[in-house]
């Protein structure tokens, strides 16, 4: 890939592979790799990003996630723009675009797509949770129907297990939540089917609006990458 705008030493070179199991039509997904060690003050500047006071780690997350996002942008609308923040935190997207942005342990990335194919898109990367952190969070994080057979799993199923739901709930909030305007939690849906494909199925558990309501299923998806799990759910215009 290449590019005529600046891009600082503290983020690996973007590329445009897909890792998840089915591509979405139209869609267009970033990544990159960051060192908040090499993260230049005067980066920001360079790569015309609104500055930020936060730790290194977390200025270099954003900015690496902002490139990607210029990036993608680019290549879906011709336009190279970084999205400002929302005064949810949450990024802007320009008219006709939804996106999301992530980014965790040195791996960021955002997809990016046209509104007319794609209503919602949610996109989250997560290191793999060790077991003992797992059976720490599972409570908070699967519901009762998910916790059916989470005894009977080995350490490692469980791990992934508590990974994946995280994640792909994690998706989930972010393909919705502008489409709802309204906050929903670990509890308010469950991962209702997932296989070994990468293929995935959610429920809401909780009405969100006339259309999003008790019971509604949504498709997802995810892949493991190195110590990563990177899950997506995309909504069809």
């Amino acid at each position: 890939m290449t590019s005529t705008l600046y891009h600082p030493a503290c983020c690996s070179p973007l590329s445009d592979h897909w890792p998840l199991p089915l591509a979405l039509p139209g869609a267009q997904l970033i990544s990159t790799r960051f060192d908040p060690a090499l993260l230049d003050p005067d980066d920001f500047t360079r790569c015309g990003v609104p500055g930020m006071s936060a730790v290194s780690k977390r200025q270099t997350e954003f900015l690496a996630g902002r490139l990607c996002a210029r990036e993608a942008l680019r290549r879906v609308t011709g336009a190279p723009c970084i999205p400002a923040v929302n005064e949810d935190r949450s990024p802007c997207w320009p008219a006709g675009v939804v996106g999301s942005i992530t980014h965790g342990a040195g791996w960021a990335a955002t997809v990016v797509a046209r509104r007319e194919q794609w209503r919602g898109i949610g996109l989250d990367v997560e290191k793999q949770i060790a077991v003992a952190r797992a059976d720490r969070l599972v409570a908070e994080i699967l519901t009762p129907l998910e916790l059916g057979d989470y005894a009977a799993l080995n350490e490692a199923q469980r791990g992934l297990r508590v990974t994946l739901t995280f994640s792909i709930k994690e998706s989930l909030f972010k393909a919705l939540y502008p489409l709802v305007n309204k906050r929903f939690y670990f509890q308010d849906a469950e991962l209702i089917h997932h296989d070994s494909s990468g293929y995935a199925r959610l429920r809401l558990l909780t009405d969100l609006s006339e259309e999003w309501n008790t019971g509604a299923e949504l498709d997802g998806q995810f892949v493991q990458f190195e110590d990563y799990l990177l899950s997506l759910v995309g909504i069809t215009a």
